[in-house]
């Protein structure tokens, strides 16, 4: 586990009490141990859970979508583009030091601008105009390697013109005015003739020095003057290079980006249609943030994940195939994840995920702290129905006691009080009955879906069991779900009420060995979906 690279901490899809406060106890104990972690949900948080992050004085966790990989998650060319202003020689020299075939421009705040390619560049070179000049004095002493000698503009545009006639010839056909850039020598007629006609720059070749006269006029006349040491050639070969990269690069729309956030294996898909070699990244704000290429992908630094209360691939995050999976800390079965590399597992049959959490803080000799355990008290609480559940051993009581001492409460009283803020389910729909609280497995290659509500008011949905059974049938025939059940938990009974949907009629009645089975059926102490509903289905269909 790299302790600097920040790590999610999370629990199931359709988070429970249990999961949500071992996510955030967890990543407690992590951090004090000297990681990075953040605890995480992956869904909608109840009532119940609410509750207890209010009491506790907890915000909700960060919502995490997926795990999936994303371009930002590749080592590509971080803080790699060129300002719209710099020339295309600099665009050369930049792309060659990383040995890229095209570059983003950007403008102020690295605003994406646009794209150039070396195809671009080359267009230039062989089929440009390599007379007209438009770029800054800066971009001129750069490419030429010039001193400056006069700078009155910090824009020079203009036509270059190289001073190769003999005098008379020059004098005779050619007229300079302000719209001419003049490459000249030892040529002091020609020099004055530049001077006294305002041109927009000369470029002195091959190092020569001015005279104290020519200085003065040229300061009268405001003309901007460049010494370098190349020779007119080489001035004329080098000098359209300094023209400014954004008058030849790709525009918006016509060049292809991706979004930092965008997933790596929808770049790959669309890669494979566009055949370009680099792709400018940008983020919300479209400032650019690099270019990624091709090869860059071959380096990819995957999420890194700790899974607690579920260890099956249908109940957690999205993506996770694609993540680092560093631990699980579990108390139900053992389900269908694997790894390709040792991991620590950490699996016990407790009423609560966050009675294992209280023996790692023990373990780890890391004292509690007051709020925190009162998170941990309130998941025992829930998962164990206030140690009245079937699954409820002794390590959950003496950890319920121990932390209801340290968070200052009265669990039995609280207890109640929590239970009782997850019960109420006025007002929800078909959806939310049966996904507040829902798991779903797999049978060798069926899936069963198992939804449970705590509730003392079954009567309130016994008015609107018809149109559940035809919701759950709908679900299940849309989503492959050979069982889908609702059980409706009544913890002062010790009873829970099973809907499920039409075809699993059967398996329901295997599975619970009832006699008759009809919508709704009442099975007097089943209230645990981990050890006794799950398993007496799985079994069934199993056999």
């Amino acid at each position: 586990m790299n302790n600097n690279k920040l790590t999610y901490i999370f629990g199931h899809k359709n988070p429970d009490t249990d999961s949500i406060c071992a996510s955030i106890a967890l990543s407690y104990l992590k951090n004090q141990l000297g990681y990075n972690t953040i605890p995480c949900t992956l869904g909608n948080i109840n009532p119940e859970t609410k509750y207890a992050l209010n009491y506790f004085g907890f915000k909700t966790p960060h919502h995490l979508n997926d795990v999936r990989l994303q371009i930002r998650d590749v080592s590509y060319h971080k803080n790699c583009y060129i300002d719209k202003n710099l020339s295309i020689k600099d665009a050369f020299d930049y792309m060659n030091k990383y040995s890229l075939t095209g570059i983003p421009i950007v403008e102020n705040k690295n605003k994406y601008y646009g794209y150039v390619s070396l195809k671009e560049i080359a267009r230039e070179v062989i089929n440009g105009n390599y007379h007209r000049i438009d770029t800054s004095y800066g971009n001129l002493i750069n490419v030429l390697k010039g001193t400056e000698i006069l700078k009155f503009e910090k824009e020079i545009k203009g036509t270059v013109l190289s001073a190769t006639f003999a005098k008379d010839t020059f004098l005779e056909r050619i007229v300079l005015d302000n719209s001419y850039i003049l490459i000249v020598g030892d040529r002091k007629v020609i020099l004055d003739y530049a001077i006294l006609s305002k041109v927009k720059l000369i470029v002195l070749v091959g190092d020569l020095e001015i005279s104290d006269e020519m200085l003065h006029k040229a300061r009268k006349n405001k003309v901007n003057i460049i010494r370098t040491s190349y020779t007119s050639y080489e001035v004329s070969k080098l000098i359209s290079l300094s023209n400014y990269i954004k008058h030849f690069v790709r525009s918006e729309n016509e060049s292809y980006t991706f979004n930092e956030v965008d997933y790596l294996e929808d770049f790959y898909e669309k890669s494979k249609t566009l055949k370009h070699t680099n792709y400018p990244i940008i983020n919300n704000k479209n400032e650019c943030s690099g270019v990624l290429t091709l090869t860059d992908t071959n380096n990819v630094e995957k999420k890194q994940v700790i899974l607690v209360d579920h260890n099956n691939f249908s109940q957690s995050v999205d993506g996770l195939e694609e993540a680092d999976i560093l631990e699980i800390i579990d108390h139900h079965n053992i389900g269908d994840i694997n790894t390709k590399k040792p991991i620590n597992f950490r699996n016990s049959s407790y009423g609560s995920v966050c009675t294992i959490i209280y023996d790692l803080y023990k373990e780890n000799n890391i004292s509690i702290p007051k709020n925190i355990a009162g998170l941990l008290a309130s998941a025992i609480i829930s998962d164990t129905l206030l140690l009245t559940s079937p699954t409820t051993t002794i390590h959950d009581s003496d950890a319920l006691i121990s932390l209801s001492k340290i968070a200052k409460i009265k669990y039995k009283t609280y207890g109640m009080e929590l239970l009782k803020a997850g019960m109420s389910i006025k007002g929800l729909k078909n959806e939310d009955l049966l996904h507040k609280d829902f798991k779903s497995y797999k049978v060798n290659d069926d899936m069963i879906g198992i939804g449970q509500i705590l509730t003392s008011d079954f009567n309130l949905l016994k008015r609107k069991l018809n149109d559940l059974v035809k919701y759950l049938d709908e679900v299940s025939l849309e989503e492959k779900y050979k069982v889908l059940a609702l059980f409706v938990t009544d913890i002062f009974e010790n009873v829970s009420y099973c809907i499920y949907n039409t075809n699993s009629e059967n398996i329901i009645k295997n599975s619970f060995k009832l006699d008759d089975v009809y919508e709704g059926v009442s099975l007097k102490g089943i209230v645990s979906r981990k050890i006794q509903i799950a398993p007496y289905i799985m079994d069934s269909i199993d056999k």
